[in-house]
């Protein structure tokens, strides 16, 4: 069974790039009066408390959202998001991406989330509660696939594995091209770390050469967490990605180049 939990992690760097992006193409996409499917295959627990031991054990919060809030405009569908789950559950709450789509997404929309660790999918079930969502206890990989096109055929898939499993970044380009084969309109989110031994930079060379339309690859770099951390950024690459993204990302660009 995997370890890891991103109670250690939530509200980093890497989160605000990713919340971000994400936030914004969920609010682009439901500005048509059309039903769209959300798709995760790491959904982690959905809902976190930065003031837990764990959060606080790392600090890492402490040098994303805690500073990195004020980026972002009250309109923003991130900021949106981040709110209205403060409001709800406490100025220390904070958001993982299945959050914050369940802010962001409509009634007429599908929401299909893939978590594997068992007490994490237990606090993904009562985070999601009330919201629609339909949590899968398995290999999330193995449900996108499944689910592949889903119904409604217009949406957006966000794959975020932790990597514990080191063979990820050689087969996820062949799961990206599988997926896009058989749901071609799906835009499809792959969010993964900037690390200092550059692991990333082959599965980066084959996605970029599959030809992949539409695709966006997006880095940003910041100081390790702390003494001997590997990750020194972040990175997502979208295909299909929306009409305005890469304006988006240009200006979190401006943002993370002042830290």
């Amino acid at each position: 069974m995997l370890s890891y939990q991103h109670i250690y992690h939530a509200g980093n760097l890497a989160d605000v790039q990713k919340h971000a992006l994400l936030a914004w193409m969920l609010d682009y996409m439901t500005r048509k009066d059309k039903p769209l499917s959300y798709l995760e295959t790491h959904a982690g627990r959905a809902l976190y408390d930065l003031a837990s031991a764990e959060a606080q054990k790392t600090g890492e919060a402490a040098q994303g959202i805690d500073i990195a809030r004020d980026w972002f405009a009250p309109d923003h569908p991130y900021a949106r998001a981040l709110d209205r789950v403060r409001a709800a559950h406490g100025a220390t709450s904070y958001p993982g991406s299945p959050q914050i789509a369940a802010e962001l997404l409509r009634p007429i929309d599908k929401l299909h989330l893939a978590e594997l660790h068992p007490q994490e999918a237990v606090a993904l079930r009562d985070a999601m509660r009330g919201s629609g969502a339909k949590v899968h206890v398995q290999d999330g990989f193995q449900m996108a696939q499944s689910l592949a096109p889903p119904e409604p055929r217009r949406g957006l898939v966000l794959i975020d594995p932790s990597y514990e499993i080191k063979t990820d970044y050689t087969r996820i380009p062949g799961i990206i091209s599988k997926l896009h084969r058989k749901w071609n309109v799906g835009v499809i989110a792959l969010w993964y770390p900037l690390l200092s031994d550059g692991s990333h930079k082959s599965m980066l060379a084959t996605l970029e050469g599959q030809g992949l339309p539409d695709a966006l690859r997006h880095e940003v770099r910041f100081p390790p967490a702390r003494e001997g951390h590997r990750m020194v950024g972040s990175g997502m690459f979208v295909v299909n990605a929306p009409f305005g993204l890469a304006q988006e990302a240009a200006r979190l660009d401006a943002k993370f180049a002042r830290l």
